[in-house]
């Protein structure tokens, strides 16, 4: 397990380019690990990437009572012998996705007691949408740390949710699996991965409408099953190596990219900072992705009509995602032109931005919601930190671009959403040393 204190040790100036394999979506396994307590019958889950974040998860239901075995990527999980609902304060300080255990423990065991969860410190976090579907639910909560979730009966409802949150529809979504009638969630998230818990669940034998939609509509039935599902090629994992090619110079194979779909929301904002890939269509097998023009010193912003400055900004899907904003932000550095990046979701996402200031990047940081960055600037080695998973993750690719040797202390934050990431990017070319 990589959890020691870490720092990365990089040689700027090296292209990176080859085939590259994306792990399974982190966002997508993590409820899926939790929706294995839905059932008393295995469930398989494969393409699992092995970072920190699901090694926490799995120590924390096996804390619980649940049985866990590991097979190369995969991982099967059955918590037929779930003895305890109360889970350890230590494992919620260290992973966020530990909430997600709330809807089907109540659901399935009547009780659950959850201390605050932790994650990245990116801005508050809010649990009030949580709330205020698993009681209409009928699960009561109370209403500081520890929280503790009881039912004797859930029922149907009929939900407006009052933001978008991905973890909160997740949570009502698999405790409304084992409601008695029928719940509609209107206002739902519907990122890829709450698209591919929901196909799970739907192997798992819940009744659910609605897969895609910011409307889900979810019959209850009485028990579910086990089923094995492939965990859904992870597109943040996707757009940052792709990011990393084209500032270095390189290009990528991806053999197996994921859903089209995602990747045309991908291409729209990657679009705008002149990377284009290609997408070879396969008949068994669906999309095969081919990026990329390899080095191309020329590329620039596309302005907007009327050669107005053109902006990135993020949303709940299928706008942008949040989580590539940061690694947008260094590919921006390296294109000839201006760019406005608006990141509306999270306050504190954009404070990273004076680590590549230091490197030499030119960018304003406008407030703590938008920087407008200008292009190319050569950047150069510098010793940084790593704040949280997407920012070292951009700083890193920062690293990989700039002349000289960068340092990037507390590593192993990146590897919680990231799975060997020394080793994948020095197999691509980067010269990338990982030291404890």
């Amino acid at each position: 397990m990589v959890c020691a204190m870490a720092r990365f040790i990089i040689q700027g100036g090296k292209a990176i380019g080859g085939t590259f394999l994306p792990r399974g979506n982190k966002n997508a396994v993590l409820p899926m690990l939790a929706a294995c307590t839905l059932t008393d019958q295995p469930v398989k889950l494969c393409n699992v990437p092995d970072i920190q974040d699901v090694r926490v998860m799995l120590d924390l239901l096996e804390s619980l009572g649940v049985s866990v075995q590991k097979e190369g990527g995969s991982v099967t999980l059955c918590a037929k012998g779930l003895k305890n609902t109360e889970l350890d304060p230590e494992y919620c300080r260290k992973v966020r996705a530990s909430i997600l255990l709330a809807g089907p423990l109540a659901a399935r065991h009547g009780s659950v007691l959850i201390h605050s969860p932790g994650g990245d410190v990116i801005g508050r976090r809010r649990l009030d949408t949580h709330f205020y579907g698993l009681r209409a639910l009928g699960i009561d909560i109370n209403d500081s740390a520890p929280y503790r979730f009881e039912c004797k009966a859930l029922a149907g409802a009929d939900l407006v949710l009052d933001e978008a949150s991905v973890t909160a529809t997740e949570n009502i979504l698999m405790a409304a699996t084992l409601a008695k009638g029928e719940t509609t969630i209107f206002n739902a998230a519907c990122e890829p991965h709450v698209q591919d818990l929901a196909r799970l669940l739907v192997k798992m034998g819940a009744d659910i409408g609605g897969i895609g939609t910011n409307r889900l509509t979810v019959t209850g039935v009485e028990t579910l099953g086990g089923t094995e599902h492939a965990v859904q090629p992870d597109y943040i994992e996707v757009g940052s190596f792709i990011a990393a090619a084209a500032v270095t110079g390189g290009a990528l194979e991806i053999p197996d990219p994921g859903d089209p779909v995602t990747l045309n929301v991908l291409e729209k904002g990657f679009s705008k900072l002149g990377v284009k890939w290609a997408l070879k269509t396969c008949d068994a097998k669906g999309v095969s992705g081919v990026l990329s023009q390899g080095s191309n010193p020329s590329r620039e912003i596309v302005p907007d009509l009327g050669n107005f400055t053109p902006k990135i900004e993020d949303g709940i899907w299928p706008a942008f995602p949040s989580d590539l904003m940061s690694v947008m932000i260094v590919l921006a550095t390296q294109t000839s032109g201006q760019m406005l990046f608006f990141e509306k979701l999270f306050e504190s996402r954009m404070y990273f931005v004076d680590n590549l200031m230091a490197m030499g990047a030119n960018i304003i940081q406008c407030d703590p919601h938008r920087v407008v960055v200008s292009g190319p600037s050569k950047l150069h080695g510098a010793r940084l930190s790593s704040p949280d998973i997407r920012a070292g993750m951009a700083m890193l690719i920062a690293a990989c671009c700039a002349d000289g040797e960068s340092v990037i202390e507390n590593a192993q934050v990146i590897d919680r959403g990231y799975e060997a990431i020394d080793e994948r990017l020095r197999a691509l070319g980067a010269n990338i040393v990982r030291e404890f």
